[in-house]
């Protein structure tokens, strides 16, 4: 068994090692990005594939993975974990229609609510404290879904045709357009950047150039607000104008002082 996640600001990687910790403490864990990831899948027979969902669709970058991987799936055992702001509808079942298509069994899905990382609308913003519970609250979720795993129970979350109807007319019917193809609208406060290219050393897509002291920005963003939630002058905005909050999964798991 091995673990596949994507994670832009944390979320997910959690989640998808805090459930293979509990299967396999031994079973190794990549992201997308990691090219040992392409080389493990081949020799293992179960995979952990966790991926957060955006207006209920995959991200660009999960379903590019996965399309242009198609090879590898035939055969595979797939549990799929979904993390999520608030709600998806189908969230597991987007990656398990296309996995199918690829010869893959869908063992199961998983649904789990994170804390939200779209950090430039004010919409599902918490506070740490609050955060806090909410990931507490999906950490029970993963532990209870362990158990029901070693029972030979799997969860079917966000599998159903009805779950595919939430998630088409919750959100993905009138936001298809936001992740059928990369975002081209980031953009950065050139009166805050100081052009220190963290942002262009993080990005999975490789979609940031530091050039003559400026960040320049191309039109291959997935939208997974790595880069938003790092810039240290908090100069990058992505959907919004305006940073109401950095999200990252460390945030909530360190205790602010009194």
């Amino acid at each position: 068994m091995i673990g596949i996640y994507f994670s832009g600001t944390g979320n997910t990687k959690h989640c998808a090692e805090y459930l293979l910790q509990m299967l396999d403490a031994n079973a190794a864990s990549y992201s997308i990005e990691n090219e040992n990831a392409i080389d493990d899948i081949p020799s293992s027979e179960e995979i952990i594939f966790a991926y957060p969902v955006y207006y209920s669709s995959l991200p660009k970058i999960v379903n590019d993975f996965i399309v242009h991987n198609a090879a590898l799936w035939t055969g595979k055992k797939i549990f799929i974990i979904a993390t999520m702001g608030l709600f998806s509808g189908d969230g597991a079942g987007c990656a398990a229609r296309l996995l199918k298509k690829y010869g893959a069994k869908i063992l199961g899905g998983l649904h789990l609510v994170m804390p939200d990382c779209i950090g430039d609308v004010k919409l599902l913003k918490k506070s740490p404290e609050k955060n806090r519970k909410v990931i507490a609250k999906s950490d029970k979720k993963i532990e209870k879904t362990a158990k029901q795993i070693f029972l030979g129970k799997y969860p079917q979350n966000g599998l159903s045709f009805w779950c595919r109807l939430l998630g088409l007319f919750g959100q993905r019917l009138y936001f298809r357009k936001k992740t059928k193809r990369y975002y081209d609208g980031i953009k950065a406060d050139t009166a805050k950047c100081i052009a220190c290219g963290l942002c262009a050393s993080i990005c999975p897509m490789k979609n940031i150039e530091v050039k003559d002291g400026a960040v320049k920005f191309n039109r291959k963003c997935t939208m997974c607000y790595r880069c938003f939630s790092n810039c240290p002058k908090q100069a990058i905005t992505i959907i919004g104008n305006k940073v109401y909050e950095q999200c990252k999964f460390e945030r909530y798991t360190v205790r602010e002082s009194p």
